[in-house]
């Protein structure tokens, strides 16, 4: 019999494997955005790799001093912890009273399962807090995937929850910093679904 070329720890294995499968959930949480086919809402997973590939295609488009690959990572690992806190939506004033907390609490459980865990709750709130390049791009690109669909999908989730433009305005704030690229046709979009009435005027 051939010898294993594995020659790590089994039980890391072991924890690492159940990691995984605990992740699989993500491909059951789902968000308020919809497809932009309209079919119907898109996965936590969906989101998340649908940023992935965008920092990779737009990694040239970051600014100065970002490490595209810790932003990968980075956007892989943001909404895991809505694995036990749930998706909540980023215009629901009242849902994110406890946001913080609920998702601290599922950052300890989660991350504890594997071996390397705490490496990815720094990544996961590097990602939060927004300060370094690799966050603030990271941020810019979680931000402009559901405006995107946003927009495609004629205001869905803007109409649905009353969204008014200073919300929308605050909330894309962090492209002009994280993507300027993106920053005028952003700002182009918003008036556009101002007239179409997709987004409210008014606070």
């Amino acid at each position: 019999m051939a010898e294993s070329i594995y020659k790590g720890n089994i039980e890391d294995f072991n924890k690492k494997m159940q990691f995984l499968m605990i992740a699989d959930q993500m491909k059951g949480i789902y968000r308020q955005t919809i497809l932009m086919d309209k079919s119907r809402r898109e996965t936590d997973a969906e989101h998340s790799w649908h940023i992935a590939l965008m920092a990779m295609v737009l990694s040239d488009y970051a600014p100065k001093g970002t490490d595209i690959n810790r932003v990968i990572k980075m956007v892989l690992v943001h909404d895991l912890v809505e694995i036990y806190a749930g998706d909540t939506f980023c215009y629901d004033y009242k849902a994110s009273q406890d946001k913080e907390k609920r998702e601290m609490e599922a950052a300890n459980r989660l991350f504890s399962i594997i071996p390397d865990g705490e490496e990815y709750k720094k990544l996961w709130i590097e990602f939060d807090e927004k300060e370094s390049p690799d966050a603030i791009f990271a941020a810019a690109l979680d931000c402009l995937q559901p405006f995107m669909n946003n927009f495609i999908t004629d205001g869905h989730t803007w109409r649905k929850g009353g969204v008014t433009l200073q919300k929308v305005q605050k909330r894309m704030a962090v492209i002009e910093k994280g993507l300027p690229a993106a920053w005028e046709l952003v700002q182009k979009i918003i008036v556009d679904s101002v007239e179409k009435g997709y987004i409210k005027e008014g606070e």
